[in-house]
């Protein structure tokens, strides 16, 4: 590597031009960091990226068990994010952000000692680790002696690294699909579309002896639009996003995107607030997966069930919904906003069973609740960056397919709202009581879809909501915008998805009858 060290580069880039692009000289092979042949050199390569070599890490482990502690790891990152937005066909934001530093946790029993450095030296990390080791009080715990590189399976594969790419190549791109959403329809007047990439590298070393590494892409393209009919203004928007490369951005990918953010806000033109009540709801394939993730799929994390705050606290082995409805958390769906190919404990990820057939399965461990629960961990050991300790937190939850019809499924409610794009909504994590935001869906009226509604709220009690699922499609799909989600005050990345569902009953927030 040339002599323009990680360091010299970071400070050098708070004063350049916010969208330039990282220097050739500064990357590696994303393709040999993902599945190389060669090992040492995989590893190599993340260790000249952080500027630190075994020596160093093992010493700032040793200073972070010297006064015990069951376990210690530390947690290196580096993301680089980019957005460009237009407006009306303008560019009118664009950015770079970087994140750089190193965690360092010390766990002794159920606590967790934790400390951070934005600065990698050696000073600095013993500093912090001395800060983490403050939880532990049994003595001193020996740290490894070698740590051994143990490769990750390749999830979200990618031709062309971001930092090939420059703004250059971006901004057509958003032009040419704000012009498709302009010109669709003459009742659009505004229009707002937003391009977001960023790459992390990931390199976990554990006090067992091992050190790992990731490499994550991230692609993200939102569209929006306003429309006015007869004196009336309303507004919509499509996203997608996945992780992936600039071939993520391709026209079939454009046409959706844009076809998709006009179909919703016209349809918003002719919208209606239906009657309120409770009544059957159809959840939509795909984004409806919203409230499987809120309502339900917290629950499952197994930090509030250790603490006896879930109401699955107590139902592993017990049926908690029809035979027909299987549920699954899932870091291995290929270029999932969700996926990840190692925890950020190092853990290797897996799909994971949570419902099967009806009965609960498991919750979604990290190493602490495995531990308590004389388990394996799942691979769900997630933190918003170095800064923070990971928490049992989902990747990709939703629920599998069924043995029945979308058209079936609606043929069978006489009276009832359809319901396929949610917005904000409030949950309360352990009982599970929810108020969602219905942005878009239609009436079901003797068994067909009429008309498209709006100002819609879905209240209920999500295991209740749970056992009232009926019916479930073939038609699975994952919500094409995925989406971040907070806990304990950090934000992760997520994916959710659906088949199309009947729920028998639930509580629709409309218009007085």
């Amino acid at each position: 590597m040339a002599s323009f060290t990680r360091r010299q580069f970071i400070v050098a880039g708070a004063k350049v031009a916010a969208l330039a692009a990282v220097p050739a000289i500064l990357r590696f092979d994303p393709v040999r960091a993902f599945a190389g042949p060669d090992e040492s050199a995989v590893l190599a390569d993340y260790l000249s990226w952080f500027e630190v070599d075994e020596t160093l890490i093992r010493r700032v482990m040793a200073t972070a068990l010297e006064r015990g502690g069951d376990y210690c790891d530390l947690f290196f990152e580096h993301t680089v994010s980019n957005y460009v937005g237009l407006q009306d066909n303008a560019v009118n934001r664009a950015g770079t952000s970087v994140d750089y530093g190193v965690g360092i946790r010390v766990i002794e029993g159920d606590r967790t000692g934790f400390s951070f450095t934005e600065e990698l030296t050696a000073e600095a990390m013993l500093k912090a680790a001395r800060t983490a080791a403050n939880i532990a009080r049994s003595g001193s715990t020996e740290a490894p002696s070698g740590l051994l590189y143990k490769p990750a399976a390749s999830y979200y594969p990618i031709q062309v690294p971001w930092e090939d790419i420059g703004i250059d190549r971006k901004i057509p791109i958003l032009q040419h699909l704000d012009q498709q959403i302009s010109g669709a329809d003459s009742r659009i007047v505004k229009t707002s579309v937003t391009y977001r990439d960023a790459t992390s590298r990931i390199l976990v070393a554990t006090s067992e002896g091992i050190i790992r590494s990731d490499y994550r892409p991230m692609a993200e393209i939102s569209a929006s639009c306003s429309a006015e009919q007869n004196g009336r203004r309303e507004e919509g928007w499509y996203s997608l996003t996945s992780r992936n490369d600039i071939s993520f951005f391709s026209p079939e990918t454009m046409n959706l995107v844009s076809g998709e953010a006009v179909r919703r806000t016209l349809n918003q033109l002719d919208a209606i607030q239906p009657e309120g009540g409770e009544m059957p709801v159809v959840l939509a394939a795909g984004g409806s997966g919203m409230m499987l993730h809120e309502a339900i799929g917290h629950g499952m994390e197994a930090d509030c069930n250790r603490r006896n705050e879930s109401i699955y606290s107590d139902a592993i082995g017990k049926p908690i919904a029809e035979p027909i409805v299987s549920i699954v958390d899932d870091g291995t769906y290929p270029h999932a906003r969700g996926s990840i190919n190692i925890d950020d404990e190092g853990s290797d990820t897996e799909k994971t069973f949570l419902v099967r057939d009806g009965i609960l399965q498991s919750y979604m461990h990290d190493l602490i609740s495995a531990k308590h629960y004389g388990v394996r961990p799942t691979g769900n050991g997630r933190r918003e960056s170095f800064r923070y300790p990971p928490v049992p937190r989902m990747r990709s939850t939703y629920m599998l397919p069924g043995p029945h019809t979308k058209d079936e499924i609606i043929a069978s409610v006489k009276k009832g709202v359809y319901c396929d794009d949610f917005t904000n909504g409030e949950v309360r994590i352990g009982p599970g009581d929810f108020t969602f935001y219905v942005k878009s869906g239609y009436l079901i009226e003797d068994g067909k879809l009429t008309r498209p509604i709006k100002d819609v709220n879905l209240i209920g009690n999500g295991p209740e909501v749970l056992k009232r699922v009926t019916m479930v499609a073939d038609d699975f799909a994952l919500a094409s915008r995925g989406g971040t989600c907070g806990k304990d005050g950090q934000w992760v990345p997520v994916s959710m998805g659906l088949p199309t569902i009947l729920v028998s009953a639930l509580t629709v927030g409309g218009k007085s009858a």
